[in-house]
C-alpha cells in the first residue's frame, strides 16, 4: 500500500478541526445537555450486542462532521479493505495483517500471495478442539498414567496477556476441575509459584513462542522442564506427555522433546498482539471448550463484519478511534482510562495496555517522517468500583484531562442480592459526575462554609464513553476485544503510521543479550557501555557474590 505523503497536519480537514476546536474549546457539557434534550439518544449506538454513548464527550454536530470527513480524507475505507483483503498494509515488515481471518467462518475465502488460509485456519481450530477435548475428557494421561489437572500457559506479551485475560474474563464458562497458571515474567518467582503446589504427573504445560526462541519463554520452558524431569525420575520421555508448543519451529520444538504433532501453529500474518483468537488461545480453549471457544470466535467476527461494512457514522470502532483522536489531539489528553464494571475482566485493561500501545507508540509515519502531533495515549485502568477509592480523586479534580471508556453488563453472571444494581448505579453516576461536575452555587446550597467550598467543588466537562451490554459471554467478549482491535487501526490510519510492527521492543532486548553473559561470567569482563551501565553491572557481580 501506497503510504500518504500530505502530512497529516496540512490536510483541509485537520486544519478545519484545529480551528473549530478553538471556537468551541469553552462549551461545556453542562450547557450542550441543556441545550439539546435529546443529546444523549441522538448521540448513542447499538450495534453487534453493543451500545455506546458517547453523549459525554466534548462534541458537537459539526464536530462529528469533521472527524468523519478526516476518515475520508485519510483513505480509512480503503484501508479497511485493503487489510481483509490481506494486503500487506504491514509495510516495514512486508506482511498481511489477517487476525480477521482466524474468525472468519469455513466457507469464506481469504487470500495471502494468492493462496486462500481459511482452511489452513480451520484445520488448526479442529486440532485444538481434539486435544482440548482429550485434556477436558481424561483421555490424555501423563508419562504415569494419571489424568491432567493443571495447565500452565508459558509465554509473553501477546502469548500471555491475551489468554490470562481471557481466561479471567470467562472464569464463569471454565472447567473447575482444571487449575490454569500463566507464567510470562522471566523473574524465576513467576514460574516457582505458579508450580509450587502441583503434582508434575498431572500437570500439562503449554509453550507458546512462535520462534522457540523467544529469551523469556524459552528460560521458563527449560526450568518447567527441569521441575517436571526432578519430579518424575528424570525420564526425557516424560516430556512429550506434558508439554505441547505453540509455535512454527518444528526443529526446536522436536529438540525441547516435544512430540510435533502436539505442535499447534500460526502464521507470520498474526501480530503477537492480535493472536489470542490463535492457537495462542489453546489454554483457553482448554479452559471453557471449544464450543465456547467458537462463540467467541463468531463475537469476533460480528464485530469485524460490523467495522467493514457499517457506514462510519453508526460504526463502533471508528467512532470510538475519533473520538480518540479528538480528545488526544485536540482536547491534550494524554491518557485514557478503560474501567470494566465487572470483576471478570479485570485483565482487560493489561491486556489492551499492549494492544493499544505497542500498535500505536510510533514517533514516525508509513513514509518515515517524525510525525508533528500526538499519537497513541497511554491506556490504563482497573475495575470499578475498586478504582473509585483510588484513583478516581484525579480523574475528577485533577490537572489533567483523563477520557474514560466506562463498561459494563446488564446482567450479572453471579447475581447476588443487591450487588448489581448497586454497580450499575455507580457506572451511571461517574460518567455524570465526570460530565457535569458540581459548581460551587451548588456546594454552597448545601451549607458548605465559604473556606470549604473550593476544595468541594467539580469542574465537570470531563469525557466519557458508556459501553454497555446484556451479559459477558464468550461472544460479547470477542466482540470486546475486536471493537479495540479495530479502532486502534482506525487510530492507526489517521496518525498515518504502521500500527502492527514493534521495532520499539528490539532495542532493550538486543542489549539484555549483549549484557547476560557479561553478569554470568566467571571472570569480570571487559566491559564497553556507558559508565552508569558499566557501574550497574559491576556493582551487581559483587553484590550477588556476597553471603
Amino acid at each position: 500500500m501506497t503510504a500518504k505523503t500530505q502530512p497529516l497536519k496540512k490536510l483541509k480537514t485537520w486544519k478545519a478541526l484545529a480551528a473549530h476546536h478553538k471556537k468551541i474549546k469553552g462549551l461545556h457539557l453542562q450547557k450542550l445537555f441543556a441545550g439539546d434534550p435529546k443529546r444523549g439518544e441522538r448521540y448513542a449506538v447499538a450495534a453487534a450486542g453493543l451500545f455506546l454513548d458517547y453523549s459525554k464527550n466534548r462534541i458537537i454536530d459539526e464536530t462529528l462532521e469533521l472527524l468523519f470527513r478526516l476518515a475520508d480524507e485519510s483513505g480509512l475505507r480503503a484501508k479497511i479493505d485493503a487489510m481483509f483483503g490481506g494486503e500487506k498494509i504491514n509495510i516495514t515488515e512486508n506482511r498481511a495483517v489477517l487476525h480477521t481471518a482466524l474468525r472468519a467462518p469455513k466457507g469464506a475465502s481469504i487470500t495471502v500471495d494468492g493462496k486462500n488460509v481459511v482452511p489452513e485456519v480451520h484445520a488448526v481450530l479442529d486440532k485444538m478442539a481434539a486435544f482440548s477435548n482429550r485434556v477436558r475428557g481424561g483421555k490424555w494421561k501423563g508419562h504415569t498414567g494419571k489424568r491432567i489437572r493443571n495447565v500452565v500457559n508459558i509465554g509473553i506479551g501477546g502469548s500471555d496477556l491475551g489468554p490470562v485475560m481471557a481466561y479471567e474474563a470467562l472464569k464463569h464458562y471454565s472447567e473447575r476441575s482444571l487449575t490454569f497458571r500463566f507464567v510470562s515474567n522471566v523473574d524465576g518467582i513467576d514460574l516457582v509459584e505458579a508450580t509450587h503446589d502441583l503434582d508434575p504427573a498431572e500437570t500439562l504445560f503449554i509453550v507458546s513462542s512462535k520462534t522457540f526462541t523467544t529469551l523469556e519463554t524459552m528460560t521458563n520452558a527449560q526450568s518447567a522442564r527441569d521441575w517436571l524431569l526432578k519430579g518424575l525420575g528424570g525420564d526425557p520421555k516424560s516430556v512429550a506427555k506434558h508439554f505441547v508448543a505453540v509455535s512454527t519451529n518444528a526443529e526446536k520444538v522436536s529438540a525441547f522433546g516435544i512430540d510435533t504433532a502436539n505442535m499447534f501453529g500460526f502464521w507470520d500474518w498474526v501480530g503477537g498482539r492480535y493472536s489470542m483468537d490463535s492457537a495462542i488461545g489453546l489454554s483457553t480453549m482448554l479452559a471453557v471448550g471449544p464450543e465456547n471457544f467458537r462463540a467467541l470466535l463468531d463475537g469476533f467476527h460480528e464485530m469485524d463484519e460490523h467495522f467493514r461494512a457499517a457506514p462510519f457514522e453508526k460504526n463502533l470502532p471508528v467512532l470510538l478511534a475519533l473520538l480518540t483522536v479528538w480528545n488526544t489531539d485536540f482536547l491534550g489528553a494524554e491518557t485514557m482510562a478503560v474501567l470494566p464494571y465487572e470483576n471478570y475482566l479485570k485483565r482487560f485493561p493489561a491486556y489492551l495496555q499492549q494492544l493499544t500501545m505497542e500498535s500505536n507508540g510510533k514517533h514516525v509515519t508509513l513514509d518515515g517522517k517524525h510525525v508533528d502531533y500526538q499519537t497513541g495515549p497511554i491506556y490504563w485502568g482497573e475495575p470499578g468500583t475498586n478504582g473509585q477509592h483510588s484513583f478516581y480523586q484525579l480523574i475528577h479534580q485533577g490537572t489533567r484531562l483523563i477520557p474514560c471508556d466506562f463498561i459494563a453488563f446488564a446482567k450479572a453472571l453471579t447475581p447476588l442480592g443487591r450487588h448489581h444494581d448497586i454497580l450499575l448505579a455507580n457506572v451511571f453516576a461517574q460518567a455524570e459526575a465526570l460530565a457535569f461536575g458540581k459548581t460551587a452555587d451548588e456546594v454552597k446550597a448545601e451549607g458548605t462554609p465559604d473556606w470549604l467550598v473550593p476544595h468541594r467543588v467539580f469542574e465537570g466537562n470531563r469525557p466519557s464513553n458508556v459501553i454497555l451490554a446484556e451479559k459477558l459471554t464468550p461472544s460479547v467478549l470477542g466482540k470486546l476485544v475486536a471493537l479495540y482491535e479495530h479502532s486502534v487501526f482506525t487510530q492507526g490510519v489517521i496518525w498515518n503510521i504502521d500500527s502492527f510492527d514493534q521495532w520499539g521492543v528490539e532495542l532493550g532486548k538486543v542489549l539484555a543479550q549483549r549484557i547476560v553473559p557479561e553478569l554470568e561470567s566467571a571472570t569480570p569482563p571487559k566491559l564497553k557501555h556507558d559508565s552508569s551501565t558499566n557501574n550497574l553491572i559491576r556493582r551487581y557481580r559483587r553484590m550477588k557474590q556476597t553471603s
